[in-house]
């Protein structure tokens, strides 16, 4: 049985109406899919309700595979026409990886946004790196989300960055599905990880789903809940077919099905009197269960899958919707400042959509784009219009919107006015990563500020040419601004320029930034060290020793007995004894 689209704003023809999930957008037809696109683009900016809105982000360690299952969920949903590799090799590379350095090198740099449309709910998405020398795109795009996906490789598990993320996660309090990526890899064993989550992450973790064969036998996945095999058909596996468990595999499932009902028990009271008293719970009762759990952050669902081979991506999407939060369901809350005093009283915001409450946004980023600077802000309360002022908190200036858009990646779609719960980016705004922007009424509150960790390595730099002193300038102004961990100044002892990033990586990254968006080479090296004499211990010697080291004489008269105590510290007086006092004092 294969899973059709259901959303009737989006059926234009009849035929493209009874045609199955992610048909229309074949690698082939990249000129038949324009219409879904458009229409997706119309539904989604609608005014729809909050329970129609996801805003999630995709995090991850190294190479799990975040960018490459966010091209698999844009593709399915209908956003692109035609998926292709990270790395770029085909000559286009990866949607959400817009940036040269990104193809070149195969990794994420930048987090990107876009937004899509599954099962008539627009699900905004964030893109996050997994490097830790880019942890901050990690850590502001967490802030501002309500949900999030943490990605694992089947082979290495819980691995370091995942540790960081998941501590990232818990400052915010994010709640996220698991999804266990790169089954079809050898090595691959998805009960490890979820062992590794337990023992490591300390999470109360169970499988929804189980896949039916590891490695090259990868099929599909089975449904633990509604207890059903699922096979994804097709050149791109666009079809999702739905059949009945594979004997081989009833025992085994079976035996998680009995497992997740038993952990999701501990976490929630419901299921948990259904579970002692012995009756059977009905696929409605674990759902929400499952979605009471989750966002109580007792209890993680772990779903399976592979993204480079098109296997599990649209029942992660039907999780998504089932046990993620919609923006109603998360409380956000803003400090109001009053005047000096030290105390700030925080508030619980209104997430409803509409304009009866003050508008109140977050700007989380910041990115030079080519009409200007631009700001990415999350909306928690009230709307904001194009043309409308705003004021920021920490400023208290006054700015106009000029143009407000949505992204997908880098490109740029117009808005004319935007909603709690919206991710939306701004042009022209002069502000810094944080600010808090209000109406009229209430520019005496903030939000919470986003989390910055100190930089851990620095290194001097300067540009290659000395002609280029003025563009170098230019770039390391616009770097800090959009990266609070990119920190730089001038060494006044040493005459250098020191940058400070979170690892050697971050560092190099933009020194070649530098190269390519300014034309301006740069050369990195050790900073200088400025040495320094000093007393590292104490000295005893005799005064008559050191007269005649000094002065190359010896001091006439009776012989002095002066012993010198040479340390740090204050100044202390030297011991003398002796007869004859002139000689004393010209000894002294």
């Amino acid at each position: 049985m294969a899973h059709f689209r259901s959303d009737p704003a989006c059926a234009v023809t009849p035929e493209a109406a009874a045609r199955p999930c992610g048909a229309a957008v074949s690698g082939h037809a990249a000129g038949g899919s324009g219409w879904y696109r458009a229409a997706c683009r119309r539904c989604s900016s609608a005014v729809l309700p909050n329970e129609r809105i996801r805003n999630i982000g995709i995090s991850a360690h190294i190479d799990s595979g975040k960018t490459t299952l966010t091209e698999r969920v844009l593709f399915y949903t209908g956003r692109i026409a035609q998926m292709h590799e990270v790395r770029g090799k085909d000559g286009v590379g990866a949607v959400m990886d817009s940036m040269e350095l990104e193809r070149q090198r195969g990794i994420t740099i930048q987090s990107a946004a876009t937004y899509t449309m599954w099962k008539d709910t627009n699900i905004n998405i964030i893109d996050t790196p997994g490097h830790v020398d880019f942890t901050i795109e990690v850590e502001r795009s967490l802030r501002v989300l309500d949900g999030a996906i943490l990605v694992l490789c089947a082979v290495g598990g819980v691995q370091c960055q995942t540790i960081t993320v998941n501590r990232q996660m818990k400052r915010y309090n994010v709640p996220f599905l698991t999804f266990i990526n790169k089954l079809d890899r050898m090595g691959s064993s998805p009960s490890r990880a979820v062992q590794q989550m337990r023992s490591k992450l300390k999470h109360n973790a169970a499988f929804v789903q189980i896949p039916m064969g590891l490695e090259g036998n990868f099929k599909g996945v089975i449904d633990l809940i509604e207890e059903r095999a699922i096979y994804f058909d097709g050149a791109f596996g666009q079809t999702v077919r739905y059949d009945e468990i594979p004997a081989e595999f009833r025992a085994e499932a079976a035996e998680r099905r009995s497992e997740l009902i038993e952990c999701v028990a501990n976490s929630d009271d419901r299921l948990g009197e259904l579970f002692l008293e012995e009756k059977i719970p009905t696929v409605a009762d674990i759902k929400l269960a499952i979605r009471r759990a989750t966002l109580r952050k007792s209890f993680t669902p772990v779903l399976v899958g592979s993204a480079l081979k098109n296997k599990g991506v649209q029942p992660l999407l039907d999780a998504v919707l089932e046990y993620l939060p919609n923006p109603s369901e998360v409380e956000n809350y803003a400090i109001l400042n009053q005047g000096d005093s030290e105390d700030k009283a925080k508030f619980l915001l209104n997430s409803a959509r509409d304009s009866s409450q003050p508008f109140v946004g977050l700007a989380f980023k910041l990115e030079a784009g080519r009409f200007g600077q631009l700001t990415y802000i999350r909306v928690y309360q009230g709307m904001m219009k194009k043309s409308d002022y705003i004021y920021n908190t920490r400023t208290g200036k006054r700015v106009r919107v000029q143009r407000l858009v949505r992204m997908h990646s880098d490109n740029m779609e117009d808005v004319n006015e935007v909603y709690a719960g919206d991710i939306c980016a701004l042009f022209g705004i002069d502000c810094a990563s944080g600010d808090t922007f209000t109406d009229k009424t209430s520019t005496d509150i903030s939000m919470e500020s986003i989390h910055v960790p100190d930089p851990v390595i620095s290194v001097a730099m300067k540009p290659s040419n000395k002609n280029d002193f003025d563009k170098f300038s230019k770039g390391l102004s616009r770097f800090t601004r959009e990266d609070p961990t990119f920190r730089v100044h001038f060494d006044e002892e040493s005459k250098e320029t020191i940058v400070s990033g979170m690892g050697e990586l971050h560092l190099e990254i933009y020194s070649q930034r530098m190269e390519r968006e300014y034309s301006c080479p740069c050369t990195m090296g050790k900073p200088k060290v400025a040495f320094r004499e000093n007393i590292s211990a104490p000295v005893h010697c005799k005064w008559d020793q050191y007269m005649k080291l000094c002065l190359s004489q010896e001091v006439p008269g009776n012989q002095l007995k002066i012993t010198l105590l040479i340390q740090t510290g204050e100044l202390l007086s030297p011991a003398c004894t002796g007869t004859d006092a002139d000689s004393a004092e010209a000894g002294g």
